[in-house]
């Protein structure tokens, strides 16, 4: 894992200055490559990478970068890591670096195979025989190109584009905004986008010309494209929409006992892939089904116990310690776990700004910096459970959603408006007291955390004329309606063109697809990549290695939701390892008591951001929408917590842009 940037200065540069600027870039990324640094220029034609290393693979120098081939026509700077390498090395040593002779390795870095790979079979070839989690920038020093590309499902960043002539690249904007032609103004439409989904979604960035490369792509800036300052098009040398649409065509045809072996073969190989590594390896563990998942996979390949980490909070709503402690007992696991108080969450609050750089307002972003914070204590790379969700019908607006428009789209719109605002007329605390009573008659399946939270979600939606806006209700926060942000056309994005949609058997599979192309990239890889990061230690999610990714998307819907829960799978393959009793209980998120915080402690420091009279001058929002859901969510007549943090992190982040700005200012 590491960080890098660069930049193409159109009709070439000068040396010291292009080594200076790239190397300030790189060096805003130290935390994601604090064991070595280094720069490569060209400076005839413009190019300039930047590298920040935590090494992984090969802790020699020979895996430095920039690396340049063995025959010297590529130079790459690379981030991440690829788990087949020493596959790939195997079959370029029986064909020859390009067709003529073994390729004599300097070093054992996947980097090295990466580089001696696209010289045996180009870019694009290279990237599909790839199983890893990557982004990369290559200069062809031939054809004088340069390609960047990205994983299949988004796990690694790369942020790239157009600045005042000057073609900017990088894996966090933080880079971008080091080097002197970068503008940064501020798009209103993604703004928008923001307020929506909590984060700002691919192919844009708060910035305008600013982009990001869109997960399993890559696309190649030519000489003659970089003097015009054209935009070159991504290129998919994979797509999830195919592979969800060739899953629906040809389906697992298998009985359910040969699809847990298939499922449990595919998910040790990739479990078993990235464990490879030259430094300490762990895991997070929440004690839900798919971290468990991992470890226990993990545990039944290693002679050692695996060391585990979780996070727990002494809310009890909030808190799933004990049930990870329970799999690791089981399991056998080296465990650490960190119970923690509010002082110390909230005190990961003013790191946000900078450790996202872009607004991003997933409060689970709190515990996930700080489980990653607590495992960088010991290990150096942690498995992650994420993915299972998506993959195996997990979350529950897929339940909910779906019985939702079965039960009530029958009922006239007057009726359900009538229903929506009787299930509104009572806050969520309500709500949460009446179901603590109403629980212990239902069965478990119906016992949902913060019940009172999605009774008000059930009565946004009930106005929905059609199943999918059923579903863009549940995964939105600020909608269109709100005119929340100033002047802003809010841009198309995947879950606004059903046209690119794949086809698919049942609207539940819909909802898995567009989360898997919508908040699992953009929100929670961003999530885990920047937060881990932002503490040197690299993350790997075994679950969304293509191969399970494409196994999962042949699978009928009954192998992943039954009986009203879901993943049911994944859960015989654990059942395998861990006894039923300890993973079965309803689905906690991982986050903390925002709602609460902005009543007590935050409230002095979110009122000051929420200033109506500093939010008029910025001149970005409407403030009476915000002061109003500020008032009612103070009074507890509402719960508008995640409305209320997605303008608190915009704000926040603007102020630190207005403060840097204003330290950089020339006197």
């Amino acid at each position: 894992m590491c960080g890098l940037t660069g930049f193409w200065e159109p009709g070439g540069c000068a040396q010291e200055d292009a080594t200076a600027t790239v190397r300030r870039m790189a060096d805003t990324l130290v935390h994601r490559g604090p064991d070595d640094a280094g720069v490569w220029v060209d400076a005839a034609a413009g190019v300039a990478l930047g590298h920040r290393r935590l090494a992984i693979l090969d802790l020699s120098p020979a895996g430095h970068q920039p690396m340049v081939s063995a025959s010297g026509r590529y130079v790459i700077a690379f981030n991440g890591e690829i788990y087949n390498h020493l596959e790939l090395r195997a079959a370029l040593e029986k064909i020859g670096a390009g067709g003529t002779a073994p390729p004599g390795w300097r070093g054992h870095a996947d980097t090295e195979t990466l580089l001696a790979a696209i010289e045996a079979w180009g870019v694009e070839e290279t990237l599909q025989r790839c199983v890893g989690m990557f982004a990369f920038a290559l200069w062809d020093r031939q054809t004088r190109t340069l390609t960047l590309a990205r994983d299949r499902m988004g796990e690694k960043p790369l942020y790239y584009g157009w600045q005042r002539g000057v073609w900017l690249f990088g894996s966090e904007l933080k880079a971008l905004r080091a080097h002197p032609a970068f503008a940064g103004e501020v798009d209103r439409g993604a703004l928008a986008l923001f307020f929506c989904h909590n984060a700002v979604p691919a192919p844009y960035s708060i910035y305008r010309d600013i982009r990001k490369l869109p997960p399993g792509t890559y696309l190649s800036l030519t000489e003659p494209q970089a003097r015009a300052g054209a935009w070159p098009e991504p290129v998919a040398y994979w797509s999830l929409a195919e592979v969800v649409a060739t899953g629906q065509r040809t389906p697992f045809a298998g009985a359910e006992a040969e699809a847990v072996g298939e499922l449990e073969r595919l998910l040790r190989q990739a479990v078993a892939g990235q464990m490879l590594a030259d430094v300490p390896l762990g895991a997070f563990l929440s004690g839900g089904i798919d971290s468990s998942t991992v470890v226990a996979l993990m545990q039944a390949q290693l002679s050692r116990p695996v060391r585990t980490f979780s996070i727990g909070f002494f809310e009890a709503g909030y808190n799933e310690a004990q049930h990870a402690a329970a799999v690791a007992r089981y399991l056998g696991t080296d465990h650490t776990e960190l119970y923690v108080t509010p002082e110390q969450a909230m005190a990961v609050i003013p790191k946000l700004p900078a450790l996202y750089d872009e607004p991003f307002a997933d409060s689970s972003q709190i515990p996930t910096f700080l489980v990653a914070q607590l495992a960088r204590q010991h290990v150096t790379v942690a498995l992650s459970g994420d993915g299972g969700d998506e993959l195996f019908g997990g979350y529950t607006r897929y339940f909910l959603a779906h019985g939702i428009w079965q039960r009530l789209a029958w009922m006239p719109r007057g009726m359900r408006a009538v229903l929506a605002r009787g299930l509104a007329a009572a806050s969520p605390a309500a709500w949460d007291r009446f179901a603590a009573v109403l629980y212990p008659l239902l069965p478990r399946r119906l016992r949902f955390a913060n019940p009172g939270d999605k009774l008000h979600k059930l009565a946004r939606i009930l106005l929905s004329n059609a199943p999918e806006a059923v579903y863009h209700a549940l995964v939105s926060h600020w909608t269109e309606r709100d005119g929340l942000v100033l002047g802003a056309q809010e841009p198309p994005t995947v879950l606004t063109q059903p046209e690119t949609w794949p086809t698919v058997d049942d609207f539940r599979h819909r909802m898995m697809a567009l989360d898997a192309v919508s908040y699992l990239p953009d929100d929670i890889l961003v999530k885990v990549d920047r937060a881990a990061m932002g503490v040197s230690l690299e993350t790997r999610v075994p679950l969304l290695d293509h191969r399970v990714v494409e196994f999962a998307w042949r699978l009928p819907l009954s192998m992943k939701i039954r009986e009203g829960q879901g993943k049911w799978l994944l859960r015989q393959v654990l059942y395998k390892y861990v006894p039923k009793e300890l993973i079965e209980r309803p689905k906690m998120g991982f986050g903390v008591p925002i709602d609460d915080w902005l009543r007590g402690p935050l409230r002095e420091w979110a009122e000051d951001l929420l200033d109506e009279r500093r939010l008029r001058e910025e001149g970005f929002i409407d403030p009476a929408p915000v002061r109003q859901k500020w008032r009612e969510h103070l009074s507890g007549q509402r719960n508008w917590q995640y409305h209320l943090w997605d303008v608190l992190m915009w704000e926040a982040w603007w102020r630190g842009e207005c403060d840097h700005a204003q330290a950089n200012r020339t006197p």
